[in-house]
């Protein structure tokens, strides 16, 4: 009896460690494989083109992509929050779109994989998927060089999980910032291939070459360098190598390949006044990256093109660099197109094909980058702009010769921060509110809009939305009556005016509004009328060309974070008193060069560049009009003016909590202030001296349960004609 229980417990101990070890390092036994003579792929490269076996042989296969997130409002990417229902749903979206894959970036929940091998098992035509391989951003951006062990060995490590995921043969937790669950379909036949890696960080790479400049060399069953080849990226060879290694052997399987890559670390030669200027000083060439006769599928170069960064594409009509025939890429407007330019020559530079595995502009009232030439820009876009862009982008990118092309993004992503307006916001509470002026929230061409199945009020005219019981003031002037009505939920604070005999051409409008009690003022200069109370920002309604909304200078956010670049001067040195009249324009600082130069084409580069955010524009913001203007922030109908304003227009920090910046001058920078109120008034210019009253406006925060509903945006059916043409 001792034996037996002895052997019993051998063998769950034994059961249980290779359970363990399954799960973990990837070590599988598949007698799936032990029945296979030979290696199966459906994919293979000949020369630049793609060929896909979808039934009837391989054959030419252009990828038409979308990008695919894993964020949605109230929820983290990493929270892993999309359900199975969703995922169906969109994949059907997707596919109708007339796209034939997506792509995902890193390991996600069991819900997703379900789903997709759900929606393919029956279907004649699949959806194809390109998976990516994350690199942590903590490990990218730390100390470490890419032969780290949390870094390289991970990169192994996980590449085996996702081949186990993929075959449908992975069971628990796939660790920390990661999804989880049971992995036990087999989706790999609609899997076109891997791009591993991400948009990597030019220090790193320089840091690496530098620290491990003995190791440029690595020679694999599968993947080899060239003598060419730079430390790095002897790196990703090998991660290359062996995860094409681990599904030969284990599966009898092989797919496409790329390694990840940008302009920042693009191969190209460029004029050495980009290198001083713009700091383009590290390069990753795949072509030092060569396949051996094992690897059948075969390899392409995937990068991430955007038309308005770098800001050296403006200049490539005048600079050093190997463009074929210059002339060829200006328009009959006179414009030179930089954007197809760069990828011409950057397709040309290759042997293999080339992937766009991300293009796009963002539809947000916010921007960070201009395009200097075609004005695509990142932000400052109306989704009517952004189906342009996105149709033009396609057109340079296919008339550049590449093989394929991944829109960014599927979704809107709520969470997401950008560098000139991160500062602004509590990055802790992102996904819980919109922030139209934060551009990488907005590349989506599926909109996440407030309410569950429609906005609390829409800017277009139709004022049936509002009642009595939002109106706040109302007053008798020498010209009619004025009121004024307020709304507001996850995207903006909404204002309603109405002024009997309204004439937008001769009638001037003014509303202060005191968000903060630590400063403000009740006069602003050139404004005849003072306020009731001291005020923070004025609403200048001047007609359909010429309104704005202006902020007291004590409380400007870009001259607390941003005043060395813009004003250069230190903030901090030159107070502006708490109740200062002085107001002035609202701004957002653009990246650009740290140094101000003139010898590209004699352009002037200013290191104070900024981007007139607080003009108002005139439109009708309803989705459902014709004439729907995503951008705009007031409509005037007859006697009533509609209005929308941003939330973090209006300084606030987090409005789920309805927390605002506190006064810079006393934390040497934003910190939060709660507020359950703020105070509003409307007034005439020709009303005389006599102070505008105020009333307040109660607030009450959502916490973290916004309301949401979807949308598809123009970008969407701007996609679809070219593709599906429908």
């Amino acid at each position: 009896m001792k034996k037996f229980i002895i052997a019993c417990t051998v063998i769950v101990m034994f059961a249980a460690g290779w359970l363990f070890l399954s799960s973990r390092i990837g070590m599988t036994f598949q007698w799936e494989s032990l029945r296979k003579t030979s290696v199966e792929t459906f994919t293979k490269v000949e020369g630049k083109t793609i060929l896909v076996d979808q039934g009837q042989g391989l054959a030419p296969f252009e990828i038409r992509g979308v990008n695919l997130g894993s964020g949605i409002p109230g929820h983290f990417a990493t929270d892993y929050a999309i359900d199975k229902e969703t995922y169906l749903r969109w994949f059907e979206e997707i596919q109708a779109m007339g796209a034939n894959c997506i792509r995902v970036y890193t390991l996600l929940q069991d819900d997703f994989y379900n789903a997709f091998w759900e929606y393919n098992k029956d279907r004649e035509q699949p959806l194809y998927l390109i998976h990516g391989l994350w690199v942590n951003d903590y490990t990218l951006f730390s100390h470490r060089d890419a032969y780290d062990p949390d870094f390289m060995n991970t990169m192994i490590q996980d590449s085996r999980t996702l081949v186990d995921i993929i075959h449908g043969n992975k069971r628990f937790s796939l660790g920390e910032g990661l999804g989880s669950g049971s992995y036990n379909h087999d989706i790999s036949q609609w899997v076109l291939g891997y791009i591993l890696g991400v948009e990597w960080e030019d220090t790193t790479v320089a840091f690496t070459d530098h620290m491990q400049n003995k190791k440029n060399q690595y020679h694999g069953k599968y993947m080899t360098t060239t003598d060419d080849a730079t430390p790095f990226e002897a790196m990703l060879a090998q991660v290359g190598d062996k995860i094409i290694e681990y599904e030969t052997q284990t599966y009898k399987a092989q797919r496409l390949i790329a390694f990840a890559n940008w302009p920042t670390t693009d191969p190209l030669e460029w004029d050495s006044l980009v290198e001083y200027y713009f700091r383009k000083f590290e390069q990753v060439d795949v072509e030092h990256i060569q396949t051996t006769d094992r690897f059948l599928s075969g390899q392409f170069a995937s990068y991430h093109v955007y038309p308005y960064y770098p800001d050296y594409y403006g200049f490539m009509d005048v600079m050093d660099i190997e463009v074929k025939n210059k002339q060829e890429f200006v328009g009959a407007d006179g414009v030179f197109n930089s954007y197809r330019a760069y990828l011409t020559t950057l397709n040309d530079y290759h042997t293999m094909p080339v992937v766009i595995a991300e293009f796009g502009v963002p539809s947000s009232r916010g921007r960070a980058q201009s395009d200097r030439n075609t004005q695509r820009a990142q932000g400052g876009m109306s989704e009517a702009d952004q189906a342009e862009a996105l149709k033009t982008c396609y057109q340079d990118i296919m008339s550049a010769g590449c093989a394929g092309s991944i829109v960014f993004t599927w979704q809107d992503e709520w969470f997401k921060r950008t560098w000139n307006t991160m500062a602004y916001t509590d990055l802790t509470k992102t996904p819980y509110w919109s922030d139209v002026q934060t551009n990488e929230q907005f590349f989506g061409v599926l909109a996440f809009d407030p309410g569950d199945e429609k906005s609390v009020c829409y800017v277009d005219g139709d004022v049936s939305e509002w009642t009595a019981d939002d109106q706040i003031q109302l007053t008798d002037t020498p010209y009619g009556q004025l009121s004024l009505a307020y709304k507001y939920d996850e995207k903006y604070l909404y204002l309603y005016v109405n002024k009997e005999n309204y004439n937008p051409q001769t009638d001037k409008l003014w509303i202060p509004l005191d968000t903060t009690p630590k400063t403000g003022s009740r006069r602003c200069d050139g404004i005849a009328r003072s306020f009731e109370r001291p005020a923070d920002f004025v609403l200048i309604l001047d007609g359909m060309e010429n309104s704005k909304l202006v902020v007291q200078k004590r409380y400007e956010a870009l001259r607390a974070i941003y005043s060395h670049r813009v004003y250069f001067e230190d903030a901090y040195l030159n107070v502006p008193p708490k109740d200062t009249s002085e107001f002035v324009d609202i701004n957002l600082v653009l990246q650009i060069p740290d140094d101000p130069h003139d010898e590209l084409a004699n352009v002037k580069i200013d290191v104070a560049e900024t981007y007139p955010t607080g003009l108002l524009r005139h439109g009708n913001a309803n989705p459902e009009s014709p004439d729907f203007d995503s951008l705009a922030d007031f409509m005037i109908q007859g006697d009533t003016i509609e209005i929308r304003l941003p939330w973090s227009l209006l300084n606030f920090l987090n409005p789920s909590e309805m927390m605002i910046h506190d006064d810079y001058y006393e934390h040497y920078g934003i910190e939060g202030l709660k507020i359950s109120e703020i105070y509003a008034g409307v007034g005439l210019s020709a009303d005389g001296a006599t102070p505008i009253p105020m009333t307040d406006l109660p607030l009450k925060g959502w916490g973290r349960y916004p309301t949401s509903h979807e949308r598809l945006k123009q970008g969407y059916f701007a996609m679809q004609d070219i593709w599906a043409g429908k």
